[in-house]
């Protein structure tokens, strides 16, 4: 398995994420200082191109609630009204209004009762399509995600699920509709880009379109959901 540390590129200090195990687990990898020095932000009109694009491209981008943050390392494309999968598939409702609306937004949803799902809408105006996110390596704010999640293992099953991690960063359906370029909750891409091999499976945990290879993942990272 592998751990992303941009930390190379400029120090020789190793990444201290999955080196390191409990009672260290509260230690963060980056500062949020730090983070915010090394990213920038992601423009709105990234948003707009297709949605496996967009999917593909958010993979090693940086997701940012307030204070806490991770890096993106599995998503999930959904593709509108084509896609039976897809929330989209049945047209515009109150829930699903923002999918249709311009990209760069949050789309937040809960399920099973008991979890908030974040999507990232992709596509111009009109089109619908959105992309799930489903795992993060945890950067900084460890200690804050411990605590809400109540986690007592490893940083690297912090955020490694669309609902653990939504909890870890403490975002919920309050941030719906909320511009991603800005604010509270935002994405911000490294200046030195990370390398790493994307692979595609189909997506988790659905019955329709089942076969579909929408999945994107950064291969071999330890903190993948599966």
């Amino acid at each position: 398995m592998c751990c992303f540390t941009l930390r190379t590129l400029s120090e020789p200090r190793k990444h201290r994420l999955l080196l390191e195990e409990p009672p260290a687990q509260h230690v963060d990898p980056w500062s949020f200082v730090e983070l915010i020095g090394a990213t920038r932000p992601l423009p709105l009109s990234f948003y707009s191109s297709s949605t496996v694009d967009v999917a593909r491209s958010l993979l090693g981008c940086v997701l940012l609630h307030h204070r806490s943050a991770g890096m993106v390392v599995e998503v999930e494309a959904y593709l509108g009204s084509d896609d039976q999968a897809a929330h989209a598939h049945r047209g515009v409702t109150d829930r699903t209004r923002v999918i249709f609306g311009p990209p760069g937004r949050a789309y937040i949803y809960f399920i099973y009762g008991m979890h908030e799902c974040l999507n990232v809408v992709a596509e111009k105006a009109g089109q619908p399509g959105c992309v799930l996110i489903r795992a993060l390596e945890p950067l900084t704010g460890l200690k804050q995600m411990y605590e809400r999640r109540r986690w007592k293992g490893s940083p690297r099953g912090l955020a490694n699920g669309p609902g653990k991690l939504t909890q870890a960063l403490g975002i919920t359906r309050e941030q719906y509709g909320a511009r991603l370029d800005r604010g509270d909750l935002r994405l911000r891409r490294w200046k030195t880009l990370p390398t790493f091999e994307i692979a595609s499976t189909p997506r988790i945990g659905i019955t329709h379109c089942a076969d579909w290879p929408l999945r994107f993942i950064w291969k071999g990272h330890a903190c993948l959901s599966r």
